[in-house]
């Protein structure tokens, strides 16, 4: 039976959505079920439904919380930084994935049924995320015009996330790159000086 009364909504949403990226962590999301993180704080499925409104509710809100930690940790390496702030943000999208590789490719493995849109709170993270790359970039080329920075840093993260994902995965040992962070810092760095 579950502890129906002994938490308020917030403090059930911060519940589920530690146990939720806890066991997110552990097993990956295809093997992930909001039954068991239910049952591990013990409260009802029912329970978790009412709270975040469906599945996709409580994964969007674990990927939320992972989306503001790696915001979190690139504010952080950038802090960190000697000076090459580009080389921190390449270097911090590696650290992060390679530190919570099953929380972070949760994020691009979750979609949402029916290809519906995520909701405008979930976009507001992934903006977060996305504003720390673009005001860098925006930096670095101070005479583009806005929606050429956005689309540059677009293309760009599409690109680090590609080598961080063969590294994950071992791809790149395949193919014999030894050096996968050196690699797409290398192709960032080209494309941020042909866009000079």
């Amino acid at each position: 039976m579950g502890r129906r009364s002994d938490h308020t909504r917030v403090e059930l949403e911060t519940l589920f959505i530690d146990e939720g990226r806890r066991q997110l962590a552990e097993v990956g999301l295809s093997r992930f079920s909001a039954r068991d993180v239910a049952k591990k704080i013990g409260y009802s499925i029912g329970t978790l439904y009412n709270v975040f409104g469906s599945y996709d509710g409580l994964i969007l809100a674990i990927n939320a919380r992972t989306l503001d930690l790696w915001t979190a940790h690139l504010r952080g390496a950038l802090s960190a930084s000697n000076g090459d702030r580009i080389a921190a943000l390449v270097r911090g999208y590696f650290e992060f994935a390679t530190n919570n590789p099953r929380t972070w490719i949760a994020i691009y493995e979750h979609h949402m049924a029916n290809d519906a849109p995520a909701p405008e709170d979930y976009r507001a993270h992934v903006a977060e995320l996305m504003g720390v790359v673009v005001g860098e970039i925006a930096v670095m080329l101070p005479r583009a015009e806005p929606d050429q920075v956005l689309s540059l840093a677009s293309s760009l993260v599409a690109t680090v996330h590609g080598h961080c994902v063969f590294a994950l995965y071992r791809t790149f040992s395949l193919l014999g790159e030894t050096a996968p962070v050196d690699a797409a810092l290398a192709r960032v760095r080209e494309a941020l000086a042909a866009a000079a």
